[in-house]
């Protein structure tokens, strides 16, 4: 270890305490402008396709990006990469808050480069650093963090941006950053935080690809587009049903959403803890229903909002949890892991992309919400399906 003091602390405690610190900046940072996106419109005059804009380019970036990530990840080691994407955030978040619409535009493209480079690096290292037996727990607590990155932040940003102006509250997410390069140097060291270090199996030496891997990672990237377009269009549209429907107010409909973001935490990290009790088959039908719920919920019972949001956030923290299990546990190998890894988000974030814009022109056009919420069951099943089908092979209990 780099630190003295940290010599007697186990590595696996340090290294998943700096997974969790670079969690809460995987999200937070483009999840902050929702809360402030009246006052900058107000400020910087921006249309509502740039402000569409500021929380769609991360998502692109994610689907446009990924297999460049994998690429740096691969060819310049993971370690690298942690610190990039880590440093990118910190610059992404200060050009961002830096002044007119140019840098807010610039900085929200650096930010959703530096985080996708880190959605390929954090799978990696746990696959590689943590023992078979704790891969899912962390694996768990990085999901589990990036829903709490995401909800802390979004609690925070606005009222910040009352007291300081929104620059400021934008800018205070670098302080997530800072506290997670320092804790990244200290655990690893600066050298392997800073110098390339990828070395590549030869061919030789590679592992005979795994039979049916091709169709697992087609299985996979299906489950995970139908995850990413139904978060992110629950997500957009919630509140505004919430609204629409039960004529809820704005504050009402924002808290209804927040226990759909919140009860995420508890999918991430109850997903690794039932996968030592029931096979992941089980466990994927289990949060397939969970899914399911919620459209289902809203257009039959639309009363019972609240439970289809704790169904659903539980349901989207443990579907994520449980797709990345399954990619770090059926790769043959680190190389295998990155490629399945950049093919399933790459894709899968595409479908999550369009989610908001596809959903509210079904709304807009048919004048309803019921065909809205058929297009997300859609989705749902099939994550669903897909999911069931492809985490098969996963053994229980590892």
């Amino acid at each position: 270890m780099s630190a003295p003091f940290l010599a007697r602390i186990p590595r696996t405690w340090i290294l998943l305490a700096c997974i969790g610190l670079l969690a809460l900046n995987l999200r937070g940072p483009f999840v902050a402008v929702a809360p402030v996106v009246d006052v900058m419109q107000a400020d910087l005059g921006f249309s509502p396709v740039v402000l569409g804009l500021l929380t769609s380019i991360p998502v692109l970036c994610f689907a446009l990006a990924a297999p460049l990530a994998s690429l740096v990840a691969r060819g310049y080691g993971a370690e690298l990469a942690v610190t990039l994407t880590i440093l990118g955030v910190l610059a992404g978040v200060i050009i961002r808050s830096a002044g007119g619409p140019a840098l807010v535009l610039a900085g929200t493209v650096v930010i959703g480069l530096a985080i996708t480079i880190g959605n390929i690096a954090a799978p990696l290292i746990i696959r590689r650093d943590f023992p078979p037996l704790r891969q899912g727990t962390a694996m768990g607590v990085y999901t589990a963090a990036l829903n709490v990155g995401s909800f802390l932040t979004s609690m925070v940003t606005a009222p910040l941006a009352e007291l300081a102006g929104w620059q400021l509250a934008l800018a205070s997410t670098a302080l997530l950053a800072v506290a997670a390069i320092v804790c990244w140097v200290l655990a690893i060291g600066f050298r392997a935080a800073f110098v390339p270090s990828a070395a590549p199996v030869p061919d030789g030496q590679r592992p005979a690809a795994v039979a049916g891997s091709a169709w697992t990672t087609a299985g996979l990237t299906a489950a995970f587009a139908g995850q990413a377009f139904s978060y992110y269009a629950v997500t957009a549209w919630l509140p505004s049903y919430l609204n629409d429907e039960l004529g809820m107010s704005a504050s009402g409909a924002g808290a209804g959403s927040s226990l759909f973001q919140v009860f995420a935490i508890v999918g991430g990290l109850g997903v690794p803890f039932a996968a030592k009790y029931f096979s992941t088959t089980t466990t994927a039908v289990t949060l397939g229903v969970l899914w399911t719920s919620v459209p289902a919920g809203l257009l039959l019972v639309p009363e019972l909002w609240w439970l289809w949001s704790v169904f659903g956030g539980v349901a989207q923290g443990g579907g994520i949890t449980l797709i990345f299990i399954a990619i770090i546990k059926l790769a043959r190998d680190q190389v295998a892991a990155g490629r399945m890894s950049a093919t399933v988000q790459g894709l899968g974030y595409c479908f999550g992309a369009v989610a908001p814009p596809l959903v509210g022109y079904v709304h807009d056009v048919s004048g309803s919400w019921t065909p809205a919420l058929l297009v997300i069951l859609a989705s749902v099943l099939t994550f669903f399906v897909a999911s069931t089908l492809s985490v098969r092979r996963v053994p229980k209990g590892r």
